[in-house]
């Protein structure tokens, strides 16, 4: 990109972050306060680079019980009233079990050239290890990458998204036990071996640690852990757990991937890493050393908690100064098989907060104020003025300076290891989008999607190794505990009749992916272009 298209930033700060590994490690970061200009277009990024959309199994398949599928854990949760916003369920979700055709024809005319999906535990295992590989599950996925291959789009693939098996909850508490490690490691074989040859970008897990976080310390996911003053659950310790279950997904992926290496890698040819979710800090009080602290402590438990074992084979020595006996010991043999265990890093980005140190500052309550927090209070707004504009995710705004800045970090952290940014993507603010003609005409969408990709060219300009950027999402799906009450698609998903219609962010991805989008938008062209693909659906009196 050429000098003069380089975003421009005010006001700028050095933060100094330092953080311990097998060495001491210091550098500095520029912090942007104001927004990368939005000026991008697909030939500032490298030749080779991807550029997909992304869904999860339980999002958008349904068919919740089709062909020999079982229970999963998301399924028993979705149907206790209450769980979910407006008591929505993943029952038939988008119906993209049976409607994956339709679904890749969509991908193929945006001219994507990647596409990251996930692997349904349950319809591969109905029963985990206690049961028989369901030949029918095999058989939907290897559909669905033949057609990808066909239509020359990448699959890249997540083995598992947040649902389990049912039947693995009930016998030994899921993640909470050992054995849940080799669960994973089966299943995880048994996609090497029936996919293999189909993929070369697997992700083990997706993010782990907002899992954890979800399930064991606040309890919004399932198992619904928890304990004050974190929230009010049934069971649950939200200041142990969380460590438990995140220790025994990093050793299920280390398994996973010593398997890989050794039987399937050298014949297949893929690679193999793990996606988290990945949140920038800014300190709270500019220019408080406390809280320049409270960012590199928020960091290391947020970002390292989970790469480090991967890439050096232990945790961050800022998390065992205050955790101490209650973070699990890694074996010698366990750190040996862990570290490097992955090819890339697989990066959702959707979140930038101010950060408060709570270890010599008052904090509001709320559990900062523990250990498993790392003594750090995070909040959207300063003075209440929110750090970004807001979306549709209380914790969510937009700061597309966040992206590039945690790519930095990650790039200097663990020696620019490759990065894909596998989830990032825009739902807008409750009320703002009413109306079909308002959630067709989601011109923030693209602001949103330019921006961000503004910072991911910035950050390979200055060295970071980013090859792929996926939209979140394709459509509109089952967003977790918000059930169907945000969308953040490409496409409209009717919850009637399950049509997708496309939205003017997906006009505007077709055209930037074939390198013919200006950044200012002709919005007249299109809406134009857009009732013309409603009529041609038989939709224009929407």
């Amino acid at each position: 990109m050429p000098e003069s298209s380089r975003a421009t930033t005010t006001h700028r700060r050095l933060l100094l972050l330092c953080f311990l590994s097998s060495s001491a490690l210091c550098f500095v970061l520029s912090e942007p306060v104001e927004a990368e200009e939005e000026i991008v277009s697909r030939s500032h990024f490298p030749d080779g680079f991807l550029f997909g959309t992304t869904t999860s199994a339980y999002q958008i398949e349904g068919a919740y019980l089709d062909d020999g599928k079982g229970l999963s854990n998301w399924d028993v949760f979705c149907h206790v009233p209450g769980n979910i916003k407006e008591n929505g369920n993943g029952d038939t979700a988008d119906n993209h079990y049976n409607l994956f055709l339709e679904d890749i024809e969509l991908m193929h005319s945006l001219g994507v050239t990647a596409y990251r999906l996930s692997i349904s535990w349950t319809r591969i295992l109905p029963r985990g290890r206690y049961g028989e590989v369901n030949p029918m599950g095999i058989m939907f996925y290897n559909r669905i990458l033949d057609h990808l291959v066909l239509k020359g789009i990448e699959p890249f693939v997540t083995i598992h998204h947040h649902d389990i098996p049912q039947e693995l909850a009930d016998r030994y508490g899921g993640w909470l036990s050992p054995l849940m490690q080799e669960d994973f490691v089966h299943f995880a074989r048994i996609c090497f071996e029936s996919f293999g040859h189909k993929v070369k970008h697997w992700a083990t897990i997706n993010e782990a640690n907002l899992f954890v976080d979800m399930a064991y310390i606040r309890g919004w996911y399932p198992p619904s852990h928890c304990s004050p003053p974190f929230g009010k659950c049934s069971a649950g310790n939200s200041d142990v757990e969380p460590l438990i279950a995140l220790h025994n997904m990093i050793l299920a992926h280390g398994k996973a991937v010593k398997i890989y290496r050794q039987e399937f890698q050298g014949k297949q040819g893929g690679s193999i890493g793990i996606v988290l979710h990945a949140m920038w800090y800014e300190p709270l009080r500019a220019n408080n050393e406390l809280d320049q602290q409270a960012v590199t402590r928020g960091l290391a438990f947020g970002v390292g908690w989970l790469l480090d074992p991967l890439v050096y084979g232990d945790y961050p020595s800022e998390m065992r100064l205050f955790l101490g006996d209650a973070l699990p010991r890694f074996t010698v043999d366990e750190m040996d098989y862990l570290k490097g265990s992955i090819d890339y890093i697989g990066i959702n980005h959707y979140l930038t907060l101010y950060a408060k140190d709570c270890l010599h500052s008052s904090c509001a309550p709320g559990g900062s104020d523990h250990a498993i927090r790392g003594y750090v209070y995070t909040t959207g707004d300063r003075d209440g003025v929110p750090i970004g504009q807001p979306t549709g995710n209380a914790r969510f705004f937009v700061v597309p300076g966040g992206l590039k800045n945690i790519v930095n970090y990650m790039k200097q952290r663990y020696n620019n290891m490759p990065m894909y940014v596998t989830e990032n993507g825009y739902a807008p603010p409750p009320g703002e989008e009413v109306q079909l003609n308002q959630i067709l005409h989601d011109v923030k969408r693209i602001d949103y999607h330019k921006s961000y990709l503004a910072a991911v060219a910035s950050s390979i300009r200055d060295g970071a190794d980013v090859r792929g950027y996926f939209a979140w999402s394709l459509m509109d799906n089952f967003e977790w505990i918000d059930g169907y009450t945000v969308r953040y698609g490409l496409y409209y998903v009717d919850r009637t009749t399950l049509k997708r219609i496309p939205k003017i962010s997906a006009l505007w991805y077709r055209d930037f992916l074939a390198n013919s989008s200006g950044n200012g938008l002709d919005l007249t062209q299109y809406h134009g272009r857009l009732e013309q693909d409603l009529r041609v659906a038989g939709l224009e009196d929407l």
